[in-house]
């Protein structure tokens, strides 16, 4: 089942990464072109035909496409090696991966990628419009028009993520498990996202031009100014930046919180599980489980109980069978009188109702065949503590239970085994399935079912990884072809200002004002996105996320750090030697 989940997934992550990469790529190319619009106006002029000038570009873009998959998959043969060992760690594999050179791989992803710059090159050799030889000399010389923006979609913008984050808000908090709730949440707030960069960020900017006294203080006008252009020009790479990488970080996130131990914990508190029908075999069998675990010098607790299964589909469990379970839980026991009884849960759905909507039931009828007896509820429990049991669990006093046990001749009993540090059971859970026959399925272990879990959920961890990684360098990249489109623009706006005073240090300053503009307001709007993504969780779960959560915000944030002074030092040298 793994094997094929992983096969699955994968064919399923390719397809993704295909399709993001065409239309990257046609984005990149697009962007590149666009800067060469002067060389291509002076290759008209010495005679280029536009059959050459096509044939120019399909040209070029093959040999670079060449060069680039011949030096990915080397690459990516190198590095393999280093996924396979992380793949290893996160599936639990013991003896690791072997490594072995994917020859089917390399020749799949030469040919699709071969494919997909083939179809990049016939794109954009028709892309760029190549007007009149004066139009193409002159492209870089044309003024941009002053941004436009309206105060109606900026408020908009507000308003759409506020029902989005509601709408989110509302599925987690409120726990109505709709997926229309949930999709339309997103959508809003995606949509919101676009009208904050491409209307209500420069509506804000411009709000700061009104401001004379700050407006004209110091360098503040070039800045104010530029970042006014730089917003409507850069409005939707930011939208597709900031959306990308709310996507990646949600979804590793995720994936880190279905393989977590407090996941199964939170579904079954009980390290073993053995549920006996009174022969001499399941004696048998709890003996070797207490045998193993005093081997091991591992402390544990037991508990057992018998479930009643009423005709109106009510379970009943004897008070001191569940003050019994509870204490080895850490709960605190409880008492009830002959005629009360107290609701305990036992699905993570049921007691998330409980808490967020309450136990409004007061009195309760049991039936058993001609035996029917009413009680009165006295509280419902926070917490599980018979999981599965039945869905209408109550706690009865024992003289009450005695009643219903009458003419009851099954011996099914269960026992529940209370570990505190389960995770490090698996070699006496392993001992115990070789002892009790590997089909035995009335025994049960937490950590091997969570193994089973964190292996499955793994596939899904490591594909939402390299997904995920590749959606960030995709962002990542987005936002150095909208650097450097607008380089030679720059060198000439900022030559000129030197000219009448502006220092050195003046113009690192700007430059990098605008840098981090450009490279932290996307990723500062996906990592708000992925908070309350994240705080949604944390409210489906017992468990906490936080850690996972800010791993991946902090990695993700110190890549783009690192990230944003090499692009800075790269644009300052690139400046520095031009402006010469």
């Amino acid at each position: 089942m793994i094997s094929a989940l992983g096969t699955m997934g994968m064919k399923v992550a390719q397809i993704i990464i295909f399709i993001f990469s065409f239309f990257f790529l046609l984005y990149s190319v697009s962007a590149f072109l666009k800067l060469r619009k002067k060389e291509f106006g002076i290759l008209m002029i010495l005679g280029m035909s536009r059959k050459q000038f096509y044939r120019l570009l399909f040209v070029e873009n093959m040999i670079i496409g060449c060069a680039a998959i011949i030096a990915g998959i080397v690459a990516g043969t190198f590095l393999s090696k280093f996924l396979l060992i992380i793949s290893a760690n996160i599936l639990a594999i013991e003896k690791g991966l072997s490594f072995y050179f994917p020859i089917k791989a390399a020749l799949i992803t030469a040919g699709a990628f071969l494919l997909l710059f083939l179809l990049i090159s016939l794109f954009t050799s028709r892309l760029v419009r190549t007007g009149t030889v004066l139009e193409l000399v002159k492209a870089e010389e044309k003024p941009k028009p002053e941004p436009k923006t309206s105060p109606w979609l900026s408020l908009l913008a507000i308003v759409l993520l506020a029902a989005g984050y509601g709408m989110v808000l509302c599925f987690a908090i409120l726990q109505i498990i709709s997926l229309g709730l949930l999709l339309s949440g997103v959508g809003l707030t995606i949509l919101g996202t676009y009208f904050l960069f491409t209307q209500f960020s420069v509506y804000s900017i411009r709000g700061l031009k009104k401001r004379s006294r700050f407006f004209f203080k110091k360098t503040n006008m070039v800045t104010i100014s530029e970042f006014m252009y730089r917003m409507k020009d850069n409005a939707v790479m930011f939208f597709l930046v900031s959306v990308i990488s709310a996507s990646a970080f949600t979804g590793i996130g995720t994936c880190l919180a279905l393989g977590n131990s407090g996941l199964s914990e939170m579904i079954n508190p009980y390290a073993f599980s053995y549920t006996s029908f009174g022969e001499k075999a399941d004696k048998q069998a709890i003996e070797t489980i207490k045998e193993e675990l005093t081997k091991a010098n591992i402390p544990f607790a037991m508990g057992s109980f018998k479930p009643i299964y009423t005709t109106n589909d009510t379970t009943l469990i004897k008070l001191s069978n569940y003050n019994e379970m509870a204490k080895a839980l850490g709960y605190p026991t409880e008492t009830v009188s002959t005629n009360q009884a107290i609701f305990t849960p036992t699905t993570v759905k049921q007691k998330n109702n409980w808490r967020i909507h309450g136990q409004t039931t007061k009195q309760l009828e049991i039936v058993q065949e001609k035996m029917n007896v009413d009680v009165t509820i006295k509280k419902a429990l926070p917490y599980i503590v018979f999981p599965e049991v039945g869905s209408t669990t109550i706690i009865v006093s024992d003289k009450m239970y005695e009643k219903f046990l009458e003419g009851d001749e099954s011996n099914y009993r269960d026992y529940r085994f209370v570990v505190k540090n389960w995770q490090e059971t698996k070699e006496v859970a392993q001992n115990i399935t070789k002892k009790l026959n590997p089909d035995n399925y009335n025994f049960s272990s937490l950590v091997l079912n969570w193994l089973t879990s964190k292996q499955e959920n793994g596939l899904l961890l490591i594909l939402s990884g390299l997904v995920g990684v590749v959606f960030f360098t995709f962002a990542a990249s987005f936002i150095y072809f909208r650097l450097y489109a607008d380089l030679d623009r720059d060198i000439q706006q900022y030559r000129m200002i030197s000219k009448i005073g502006l220092s050195k240090k003046e113009l690192s300053q700007i430059v990098t004002r605008q840098l981090v503009l450009l490279f932290f307001l996307p990723i500062v709007m996906a990592i708000i996105h992925g908070s309350l993504a994240f705080f949604a969780l944390q409210r489906l779960v017992d468990f906490s996320v936080l850690k996972s959560s800010i791993i991946i915000f902090v990695t993700f944030g110190a890549a783009q750090v690192v990230y944003f002074f090499i692009a800075r030092w790269r644009y300052l040298k690139h400046l520095y030697t031009k402006m010469v």
